[in-house]
């Protein structure tokens, strides 16, 4: 999705989120003219606000040309108390939502039956344990979701809140994590916090942020990567602006046309974070060519931006070294989450080798029986096809087609003479019936503008949702919570859709060089349908409340929710 950033086009009025600055996945589109956004009013609203005394044309400032500064200067992140404030609210309503009642219902709800005990059985021997035949379990999923599990569970005992809490408080992170993600990318303060509140507001999320699964997980470390990769991305693009205007000259053969070499640490983080990503599922493992994929296409963009010669040849000579790298950190990090398994002699198939009479050298031995234990778990993944009444295949899941009951009693009071209680993983349903209409737009936007954020975000869905229409064809048991990690992606598509409403019509100046008030009235109409929006998914969010936390209503109003009948039964 990344275009070539070494050619102008005619004037192109920018998104309503680029506060007047072209991306540079953009830049071919606008005019080194392009009016610049009056940075307070971008940064509370996101609105393009188009300057009056800015000249026809700008100077070059230590030598740099405009439009080569525009496709490289990031978004001025600095410490702004009024974001972090709104950021603040947004994460404060998460966390509200995630916490009250937590301990309810009472005892192990659907799979906490397994995550929950064998985090609290790695606390007590390093490892998975089978407390009927009093040896180690064998388990198909790596640890480090049941360790984080059973950091609440040190805390707070075996209960209900200990092992519920780490998914919550992960939960709330996530939403802090997208506000100031989509805020980085849209460089609308506004735009950011709308993200956030949607993630707050979605029932698929907040069931799983009250619930001791490892989905939660999962999707907070792949998050948290793609915010890092993010980062990568506006801190490289820095550097090199900050190298031209130190003279570099980037058409100069060799090293004398290459940025110094330095330690990349938001890529090396990134890679860390999909490390324990995988040590949490190995669904993760997809995110891993898409992240490399667009590091790539990003570090192409941005030598094309600042004027190489050869940016692929230059990408890959001067990347190569440093993905490596990265792939090391990633299978460092993701072995370290064994740790338990490594320092005790409990585990399953700790000793294999051992144990079938063959030789078992101290180190490579270990590694060798670590191999073997995944094998045989992949071989049980792949064979998976047990029916379930929940099951479902992963088309249905962005129409809510097979949610699962996690809870149900009929045992509460509630004022009326019947009752239910029901934990019903069910996404907001106006937000999730908005996702396919809103990756369609999405995609029309990528392409007419050419943005590496529609593509960035594309790519991410495809990561989390394609791989598994594979294994649907070899009819694998899987469930609705598998979209989990799609969800973050989904919610910026709709966030970029409403932005883009909010971009006032091309439009020729008027006489004096101001706007016509066409484009105001398209920002107002925009942020109007926008801001409606939002309320309209939060009231959608209150209505079916009840169902995600399992509150005893009367069965008619329970009834009454079952919005698609059978299916959500």
């Amino acid at each position: 999705m990344t275009p070539t950033d070494g050619q102008c086009a005619p004037d192109h009025t920018p998104a309503a989120y680029d506060r007047g600055v072209t991306p540079a996945a953009t830049a071919q589109t606008a005019s080194p003219t392009a009016p610049e956004a009056a940075p307070e009013a971008a940064e509370t609203t996101g609105v393009v606000a188009h300057g009056d005394d800015r000249p026809e044309s700008e100077p070059e400032r230590s030598g740099v040309a405009e439009i080569v500064r525009r496709r490289l200067l990031p978004f001025d992140a600095r410490l702004d108390p009024y974001s972090w404030l709104a950021t603040g609210v947004i994460v404060l309503i998460a966390g509200i939502l995630r916490l009250v009642n937590l301990n309810r219902p009472k005892g192990l709800i659907f799979d906490e039956v397994y995550y929950p005990t064998d985090a609290w059985d790695m606390l007590q021997h390093g490892v998975e344990w089978d407390d009927k035949n009093n040896g180690p379990a064998y388990v198909v999923h790596p640890p480090l979701g049941k360790w984080m599990i059973a950091i609440g569970e040190q805390t707070f005992g075996y209960n209900e809140w200990g092992w519920r809490i780490s998914a919550a408080v992960i939960g709330t992170l996530s939403v802090l994590l997208m506000v100031r993600i989509a805020r980085r990318m849209f460089h609308s303060t506004v735009l950011g916090c709308a993200a956030g509140l949607l993630m707050a507001l979605d029932g698929f999320h907040l069931v799983l942020s009250r619930i001791g699964l490892l989905d939660i997980f999962l999707m907070f470390f792949i998050l948290a990567a793609f915010g890092t990769l993010v980062m990568d991305r506006d801190s490289r693009r820095a550097r090199w602006l900050r190298a031209l205007e130190g003279g570099l000259d980037p058409t100069a053969p060799g090293r004398a046309g290459r940025l110094p070499i330095r330690v990349p640490w938001w890529r090396i983080a990134t890679f860390a974070l999909l490390g324990c990503a995988c040590a949490v599922k190995w669904s993760a493992i997809w995110f891993v060519p898409v992240f490399v994929l667009m590091i790539v296409l990003w570090e192409v963009g941005a030598r094309r931006s600042a004027g190489v010669r050869r940016p692929w040849r230059d990408a890959f000579i001067g990347e190569t070294g440093w993905l490596l790298l990265g792939a090391v950190v990633m299978v460092l990090t993701y072995t370290a989450s064994w740790s338990g398994w490594f320092l005790t002699d409990d585990g399953y198939f700790r000793h294999w080798l051992a144990d079938n009479g063959r030789s078992e050298p101290p180190i490579i031995g270990a590694l060798h029986n670590l191999w073997h234990y995944h094998v045989e778990a992949y071989k049980f993944h792949s064979g998976l096809d047990d029916k379930h009444q929940y099951q479902s295949w992963p088309w249905q899941w962005l129409l809510l087609g097979r949610p699962i009951a996690f809870h149900w009693t009929t045992d509460g009071a509630c004022g009326a003479s019947s009752c239910a209680s029901h934990i019903l993983l069910l996404g907001t349903p106006l937000l999730w019936w908005s996702f396919i209409p809103a990756l369609a737009a999405l995609a029309w936007f990528g392409i007419a503008r050419r943005d590496w954020r529609a593509g960035a975000i594309l790519l991410c869905v495809a990561a989390a949702l394609l791989p598994w229409f594979y294994f649907a064809a070899q009819h694998r048991t899987m469930f609705a919570f598998y979209a989990l990690p799609a969800e973050p992606f989904l919610i910026l598509a709709v966030v970029y859709v409403l932005g883009a409403i909010m971009t006032p019509a091309r439009s020729l100046a008027t006489t004096d060089g101001r706007p016509p008030d066409s484009g105001v009235d398209r920002r107002m109409v925009g942020a109007v349908i926008a801001g409606a929006y939002v309320l309209l998914v939060a009231i959608c969010f209150a209505y079916f409340y009840p169902i995600f936390v399992g509150q005893s209503i009367p069965y008619e109003d329970w009834s009454a929710r079952m919005w698609l009948g059978g299916r959500w039964i």
